[in-house]
This record gives C-alpha cells, sequence and structure tokens, in this order.
C-alpha cells in the first residue's frame, strides 16, 4: 500500500480529498481511503507519520508516488461558548481547560464539542452556549501540539462568525 508520510501545510494540485473529523485527523499510523470524487474510488494509502499528528484543514499529505490528498474537516456538533467581556472568556477558558477537554480558540469564543452537562456549568458561569456545526481544530497542547500554521494574521473559514436576529454585533475576525 502506498504511504502518506509527510504533511504539507499549503497545497495546490491535489489529486484527492479525504474528509475527517477532529477525532479521525489525530493519527500517526492509519489505513485511509480518499473522498470518492466524480464516480471515481478513493485512494488507498497508508498514513505514516513519526508521531500522532492532528492533521489540520487545508493541509495535505505527500503520497510517496508524488500526488497529494487534501485534508478537510469534516463539521462537528459544537458549542461557540461567548463572554460577556475578553476578561470573562479567559475564565470560561480556565474552566474549560481544567476539564481537560478539547477547545479551540476562535479569537472572541471558544468552541468545543457538544455536551448538556458543560453547556448548563458554562451557561451558570455567565457563557453564551450557541449550538453550531463546524469543523472543529481544538489546539494541540503543550507536550508536542503543533502551532496552527494558518493562524497567521488572515484567519480562516472558522473564523468567520454571525448570529442574526437577537440584536447582538458580528464577528469578522
Amino acid at each position: 500500500m502506498i504511504r502518506a508520510t509527510k504533511i504539507l501545510d499549503h497545497v495546490h494540485g491535489v489529486h484527492g480529498r479525504i474528509t475527517l473529523t477532529s477525532d479521525e485527523r489525530h493519527r500517526r499510523r492509519f489505513a485511509l481511503v480518499s473522498d470518492a470524487i466524480d464516480g471515481q474510488p478513493g485512494i488507498e494509502f497508508l498514513l505514516d507519520l513519526p508521531e500522532a499528528t492532528l492533521l489540520r484543514h487545508g493541509e495535505g499529505l505527500l503520497l510517496e508516488d508524488g500526488r497529494v490528498i487534501e485534508v478537510i474537516a469534516a463539521p462537528e456538533e459544537l458549542h461557540a461558548v461567548f463572554g460577556a467581556n475578553p476578561r470573562h472568556l479567559l475564565v470560561i477558558a480556565w474552566h474549560i481547560g481544567n476539564r481537560h477537554l478539547p477547545a479551540e480558540i476562535m479569537g472572541n469564543r471558544i468552541h468545543i464539542r457538544r455536551d448538556p452537562v458543560i453547556k448548563a456549568m458554562l451557561e451558570g458561569l455567565g457563557a453564551r452556549v450557541v449550538d453550531t456545526f463546524a469543523p472543529f481544530t481544538p489546539e494541540g497542547g503543550a507536550y508536542g501540539g503543533r502551532a496552527n500554521p494558518h493562524d497567521h494574521g488572515h484567519g480562516s473559514a472558522t473564523d468567520h462568525y454571525h448570529e442574526h436576529g437577537h440584536g447582538h454585533g458580528h464577528s469578522h475576525e
């Protein structure tokens, strides 16, 4: 089986795409099949990395034969968590981290997986919690986590949030 042994930060001229949840994107060695496109079967390959790595949306997996498979982050059921102000959001972040929950820091909000118990706790702390369905790329962690290579000022598809009909402002990070 052909192997993918390298992650590319940016991809051009892809030969396939693979759509995975955040859990499915955290791998070291795993047999995968890219998405079928236009009725054509996907490409079977072995992800074979030196260590477990969270693959990020838009990265590419370089196959041994030079083909590139683009990684697509599948939308997941999430909570978008908002604080009343930046300090309040930091306090909320501390409570999320204290429970060792995977979290994606989005500037004016935090994304976490949906959990009714955690939602009730956060609302009890004064957070506004909005159910959403979006790609999820949690922070990598202090030990072995990679910095987000796409986090360099221009934002990404997940850094754009609108809430309509409730008199709240719009975020365009």
